[in-house]
């Protein structure tokens, strides 16, 4: 379902137990970027109002999650500050091809596999955490997060025949799954 090729490390659970509070602050940026990136397909594909409609709508859903995120670390007296991200989102879209229509499906499908990380993520966290508010309110960004997915790759299917499209998620998710393996040595929602 969400096409991922690889389960979260138990390297990844260890940053999390050690750096939860940069986490949260990291998810809270995170929720922030995905806002930043609906918006920005929305604008480059405007002509294609299917896009421009589920955007529409992801845009409005990243924004509310910023929000409920900001009132977490609010709650918890943990300042947002700025986080240097981890490498993975950059890294993801260096894969994305230059030419149209292969640059559309590249930057929906990439979209989607991050969002289909955070879902996964999401549900790993839900187990892990000992803490019931932060494992409730993960449990219930799950749905959302496997939504925005699978509309990304549909979306995706609008500017190639699905075959292509499935085939260059295979590939990316391989990349995906590669890069995670790498990490990052500071703990973040995908180091």
């Amino acid at each position: 379902m969400l096409s991922l090729q690889s389960p979260t490390s138990p390297r990844w659970l260890a940053q999390v137990d050690a750096a939860l509070d940069d986490v949260i602050i990291d998810h809270a940026h995170c929720e922030k970027k995905a806002a930043g990136v609906a918006m920005n397909l929305l604008f480059s594909y405007v002509d294609h109002v299917e896009l421009a409609r589920a955007m529409t709508e992801i845009v409005n859903e990243e924004l509310e999650h910023f929000r409920l995120v900001l009132d977490i670390l609010e709650r918890r007296g943990i300042p947002f500050r700025k986080l240097a991200p981890s490498s993975y989102g950059a890294r993801l879209h260096e894969l994305i091809r230059k030419d149209e229509p292969a640059r559309a499906v590249d930057r929906l499908l990439v979209a989607g596999l991050i969002e289909a990380r955070s879902c996964e993520r999401f549900s790993v966290l839900a187990d892990h955490v000992a803490d019931e508010e932060l494992a409730t309110f993960y449990r219930s960004l799950f749905e959302s997060e496997a939504r925005h997915h699978s509309t990304y790759v549909r979306l995706a299917c609008g500017f190639m025949p699905e075959e292509a499209v499935r085939q260059r998620l295979h590939e990316l998710a391989a990349a995906e799954a590669a890069i995670l393996e790498q990490g990052d040595p500071f703990a973040r929602m995908h180091s």
